[in-house]
């Protein structure tokens, strides 16, 4: 039974030209250094209160992986206490009480398990991860923090899609780091 107003989310943060990572994982670029005068600004208070939105988070092991390196580098664990589910066929370190992972079925897992605990679930990465998502009609929407800054080459947002996913443009947001937030809703009038 699906929670009634259950949503999941897909967000990931890219370089323009639609990465999220460079082929070797790294992420050093998401530090950009652009000033849009006209931009909202993203202040701690805002984003402290949207992050109270959210429910739960799912990701891949690599995602999982960067995350470790975040907080061992001192920036902390991204994802609060929130519970956070990781989808992996590989053995992974369990280093916080709020993380668990997951081997399986993805439509299963989100219509049977999360989509009845949680109303605010967020995909959190990886590009496979992503795509498989969407293919198998989970998402019910895109965000899409868009980075000002071009790497040329690295790991997709998405992968190679079988077929069209039709979008709904929903929201758009600039804000003064030069970022720009789209938000798309999932289209039902799919093809396959």
């Amino acid at each position: 039974m699906k929670h009634p107003d259950s949503r999941v989310t897909i967000h990931m943060v890219a370089s323009l030209d639609g990465f999220i990572a460079r082929k070797d994982g790294r992420v050093d670029w998401l530090e950009t250094a652009d000033e849009f005068v006209s931009g909202e600004t993203m202040d701690p208070g805002f984003v402290e209160t949207f992050l109270k939105t959210i429910d739960c988070y799912v990701m891949g092991s690599r995602t999982y992986e960067t995350a470790l390196r975040f907080d061992v580098d001192g920036f902390g664990w991204p994802y609060g206490d929130k519970p956070t589910f990781v989808l992996t066929s590989r053995e992974q370190s369990r280093i916080r009480e709020t993380v668990e992972f997951y081997s399986g079925d993805l439509a299963r897992f989100v219509n049977e398990r999360l989509r009845p605990a949680f109303r605010s679930i967020w995909f959190v990465g990886g590009g496979f991860v992503a795509g498989e998502c969407l293919r198998l009609g989970l998402a019910d929407e895109i965000r899409y923090s868009i980075l000002p800054v071009l790497i040329g080459e690295g790991i997709r947002f998405f992968e190679n899609f079988e077929a069209d996913i039709p979008l709904h443009l929903a929201e758009v947001k600039a804000y003064k780091s030069g970022m720009v937030d789209v938000r798309y809703e999932v289209r039902a009038d799919r093809t396959t």
